[in-house]
């Protein structure tokens, strides 16, 4: 397989506006909010005389509905907007539509926290979807006030954490690097701040986020546990507004407006911590030289080239830096951008095209005379994504298009200062070429029974630059011998992958308000980490797939009950699944992967399997609102040469995991928010005895990995919030004061074996104490117990 030609993208840009360059009888259009011409995602548009003909307004407000005789009126409708009833005739077929909503006044009855149609979950044939409303995200109480998307998809049924802290998602029995994280259709290799406490995305610049963990589109892929589709909002095309918040460990700021004329806009968001500035307020002139901060900027530029194409182009940098008294920096920095052209090709058939850049890039250095060294890596994605949709009729949508990708894995390079003792390291690049075709359609059969079907067909080459190496016996292994290596020019094939990913989604309505739903869904991922951290950290080495390291492939069944109750009032699911695991990988016993370059020494790889059940429940219209969710699942793998050959559990299997999310309005000033969170303690290994070596008490462990759990972890946290809402002034203020671990609760980050002398757990031998006594004992190391934060949010 070689890269994709260009003459084929540029076929498959004109094949479908001959193919469909009739126009059908339909009225296309958008619903926008008045003031901030923000789109309504989830509006009803429908015919007044025929309103079971309705259709749902897309994430960007976009419509298209069938036209019955006209003139005739068109209702438009959103929970929390007036009503807005037009007059349609023959005419207004001939041209985009615009509809713009005015906010109403509600009483708290009509607060409503979902931005789609009331009943999507019934009727709709997504599975394992969640589309999280950023305004549900904003106001769950977040750690040190600082509010977390990534945070917030860990409440979610099915989804887990590897610990205090972290915002890593470990998604049905998936590990980290097995979630794609795009943003703008871009991915981002590295989405949080401060080693996982914070996520990179700044709330403020979102438009909105979704969430798949079941049946993934066939448009998307290259993980095989989840995606997260998070969009970027755009400017307002009328006047300049902001927001921003000034928080106790951050501020932010957002502005966004018209940009040349009302036919384009911006949007632009910065946010930086201030942790180290208060370190320079020190007495302690080790603390005072001491840096530790995280910055993100982004923005969005919207362009409307008439009623036919809008062309967007969005950015984002964000970098982290920790320095330890001038002799020790480590920073790592993402830069993501993204290119989309969309453009209506006719009434039924509408085209995207999307270029992206996506670099991640981290360094380490240590200032010392004997063992100083820079220690860098760089890794890039670049791609290319082709994208139509074609609605023959109101019950049958057809998808295809083509997805070219990139990866580009620089040299490891350890580069030691000059006089250091240091030996330099470094490895060989590696890149890859991936290619995928897709299609996929949907057709309501019957009123109720629906189907989904696709296929995703990827083509993964890794090429040159690069070196493979030959092996004694031709498996690779930490003692085994290297007979040779064979080295690649640019571009030259070394080794090729293919894969068919088939997806099946069926629906049932069983009756208006119940249905049930089954789907399959096959994806193959060529590129993951290799690390020996669960949680994720930034030096953790990515690596493509290759001649020892074949893709990931995985297949997953879920069955799932979707009710609704009390006029849509109240959410109720029942989700099963099965997950299957081939290829997966860990690290064998004490490997080394991030300077070797044979890094498929340190490799094992083998099955899994996972399983679970999944319970939601949610309150979406009411003074409250929230969900119960409760998740029993349990995640196994069998590697040879891990375990004793035998299943084990990773770090991220827990058995029981329950969240409780509850958002109260007392009034159109105050609110209230709590969260609860139990899940089962982590997997891990614990020694089973010790034994001295160099005077020193070594822990010694047994064959079985992961046999052993951290107690379990609960926590609660809480906010309140007031905020001003008189009409008429340019400035709107809140002020949300959160607490974090409200009954303190000391859950336990590591425990470290080892010596405890003179019943001190910080003992330094160097004292000259004397020592009188000597035990084993166990330290545990917790993080946050009651954390309050203090938040000013302000609107212009």
């Amino acid at each position: 397989m070689r890269v994709l030609p260009l003459f084929f993208y540029l076929m498959m840009l004109f094949i479908p506006q001959v193919l469909f360059a009739q126009v059908g009888e339909y009225l296309k259009g958008r619903v926008l909010e008045i003031d901030s011409e923000e789109p309504l995602p989830g509006a009803n548009v429908y015919w007044e005389s025929a309103p079971q003909e309705g259709v749902v307004t897309d994430l960007d407000g976009n419509f298209t509905i069938r036209t019955i005789s006209l003139p005739a009126k068109l209702v438009i409708s959103f929970v929390g907007f007036e009503q807005s009833v037009r007059n349609i005739t023959g005419k207004d077929l001939e041209k985009y539509q615009r509809f713009f909503l005015k906010p109403e006044e509600l009483n708290l009855e009509e607060v409503i926290v979902s931005g789609r149609a009331l009943d999507q979950n019934v009727r709709g044939l997504d599975m394992g979807k969640s589309v999280v409303p950023i305004e549900t995200i904003k106001n769950i109480p977040a750690l040190f006030g600082e509010v977390d998307l990534l945070r917030s998809l860990q409440l979610l049924p099915g989804v887990q954490t590897a610990g205090e802290g972290t915002t890593g998602l470990f998604v049905r029995g998936g590990s980290a690097d097995q979630n794609l994280v795009q943003l703008d259709g871009a991915p981002v290799y590295n989405p949080s701040h401060f080693f996982g406490f914070f996520s990179v995305f700044n709330p403020d610049a979102l438009q909105g986020v979704e969430f798949y963990k079941g049946n993934i589109p066939a448009s998307l892929g290259g993980r095989i546990s989840s995606v997260v589709d998070i969009s970027l909002r755009e400017g307002n095309y009328q006047k300049i507004k902001g927001e921003g918040g000034i928080g106790t460990i951050s501020s932010r700021l957002t502005l966004d407006g018209p940009l040349f004329s009302d036919k384009s806009s911006f949007v632009v968001s910065g946010r930086r911590t201030y942790a180290d500035m208060f370190l320079r307020l020190s007495n302690n002139e080790n603390l005072r030289n001491n840096s530790l901060y995280f910055y993100d900027l982004s923005g969005k530029f919207t362009f409307r080239l008439g009623e036919r194409d809008k062309v967007s182009l969005s950015s984002y940098y964000g970098s982290d830096f920790l320095g330890l008294s001038r002799q020790f920096g480590f920073g790592w920095e993402n830069w993501v951008n993204s290119l989309v052209w969309t453009r209506k090709i006719n009434a039924k058939t509408y085209f995207d095209l999307n270029a992206y850049y996506s670099k991640y890039r981290y360094a380490v250095g240590f200032d010392d005379p004997d063992t100083g060294f820079d220690w860098d890596n760089v890794l890039s994605e670049s791609g290319l994504r082709a994208h139509w949709t074609y609605l023959a009729n109101e019950s049958t949508q057809i998808q295809w298009g083509v997805h070219s990708q990139f990866y580009h894995f620089s040299p490891i390079s350890l580069r030691p200062s000059e006089g250091s003792n240091i030996e330099p390291i470094g490895t060989n690049p590696r890149y890859g070429v991936q290619n995928n075709f897709f299609i996929s359609a949907s057709k309501e059969l019957s009123t109720e029974f629906a189907i989904e079907a696709g296929l995703r067909w990827g083509l993964y080459n890794q090429v040159g630059r690069g070196v493979d190496y030959i092996y004694e016996g031709s498996i690779p292994g930490p003692n085994v011998t290297v007979l040779d290596s064979i080295p690649f020019g640019p571009f030259e094939n070394m080794k090729f992958y293919q894969g068919l990913e088939p997806r099946l989604s069926l629906r049932y309505l069983i009756q208006e308000n119940l249905s049930f739903k089954a789907a399959y869904n096959r994806n193959f991922q060529y590129v993951q980490v290799a690390s020996n951290s669960s949680a994720g950290l930034p030096i953790d080495r990515w690596i493509p797939a290759g001649t020892y390291i074949p893709p990931i492939r995985g297949d997953q069944v879920s069955l799932g009950f979707f009710k609704n109750l009390r006029d849509n009032r109240w959410e109720l699911s029942l989700e099963g699944y099965y997950k299957d695991f081939q290829n997966i990988i860990d690290l064998r016993q004490g490997a080394n992967v991030l300077f070797t370059d044979n890094v498929e020494t340190e490799i094992l790889s083998g099955e899994g399997y996972a399983y679970g059940l999944e319970f939601l429940l949610k309150k979406n219209v009411g003074k409250t609102t929230g969900w119960l969710g409760y998740t029993y699942s349990r995640t196994w793998r069998r590697i040879l040469g891990i375990s004793g050959d035998n299943w084990y559990n990773p770090r991220f299997d827990r058995p029981h995991d329950v969240t409780l999310v509850l958002n109260h309005e007392f009034s159109k000033r105050w609110s209230a928010n709590m969260t609860f969170v139990y899940t089962t303690g982590q997997a891990v290994t614990f020694p089973i005895g010790t034994y001295e070596m160099d005077n020193q008490r070594v822990p010694l462990y047994g064959v079985q990995r992961n046999a052993d759990r951290f107690p379990d972890y609960h926590r609660m946290d809480a906010s309140i919030t007031w905020k001003n809402v008189d009409k008429g002034r340019k400035w709107r203020g809140s002020w949300n004061f959160s607490v974090y671990n409200l009954y303190g609760r000391k859950n336990p980050f590591s425990y470290q074996f080892t010596d405890i002398i003179n019943d001190q757990i910080n003992f330094d031998p160097r004292s000259g104490e004397e020592i009188i006594s000597r035990r084993p004992g166990v330290v545990m190391t917790y993080l946050f117990t009651f954390l309050p934060a203090l938040t000013y949010n302000f609107q212009f």
